[in-house]
């Protein structure tokens, strides 16, 4: 149950009720504060319509973030919206294996990317020796591109915990599929 009220677009000023375009329960509960969702929404928006960095390799990365994080809200979107870029539910069971240092088949670059992340989610960042090794695989921008995403989806996971989102019905299907160990 989240600790905050859903607040739906006639809640809202006129100014504010675009920030509802979807109409999803994250952005309910973010609207209590529409400077902040504005912000938030922004730096989402970047990642997946502007960033340089491979949307399978966005999402890869993002959903090793949730499932590390076992953020049931953010690892259901993120297998919803990972299929729509090429993500495979044997790259998703890839990422648990990788998670659990488990060799996969996984292409060098995504193994590269998922240990990126998982070394973000750590803290305090990604390492040299991976770093290094991202410099000779990425441009630039793409470097940025994935630290700046694995880094937001961090911070998302713990807003969605700290306000105990709850996952909407239309995702339940993505968590039963690939569920969270017991």
């Amino acid at each position: 149950m989240a600790r905050l009220p859903y607040l739906e677009r006639s809640d809202l000023k006129p100014e504010d009720q675009d920030l509802l375009k979807r109409e999803i329960t994250l952005h309910k509960a973010l609207v209590n504060s529409p400077g902040a969702a504005r912000a938030f929404s922004g730096l989402g928006q970047y990642i997946r319509y502007g960033a340089k960095l491979d949307p399978r390799l966005r999402e890869l990365a993002i959903l090793q973030v949730g499932w590390l994080a076992r953020s049931p809200y953010e690892w259901s979107h993120h297998v919803k919206i990972g299929y729509d870029f090429g993500v495979t539910d044997e790259d998703i069971e890839a990422i648990k294996a990788e998670t659990r240092g488990e060799a996969t088949t996984l292409d060098p670059l995504a193994r590269l990317v998922l240990r990126a992340a998982r070394e973000v989610f750590a803290g305090p960042g990604i390492g040299y020796e991976t770093f290094a090794a991202l410099r000779a695989a990425l441009e630039n921008d793409a470097i940025v591109d994935l630290t700046v995403t694995a880094s937001f989806y961090c911070a998302v996971v713990r807003v969605l915990a700290s306000l105990e989102v709850d996952v909407e019905d239309s995702y339940m299907p993505y968590l039963r599929k690939h569920p969270f160990p017991v």
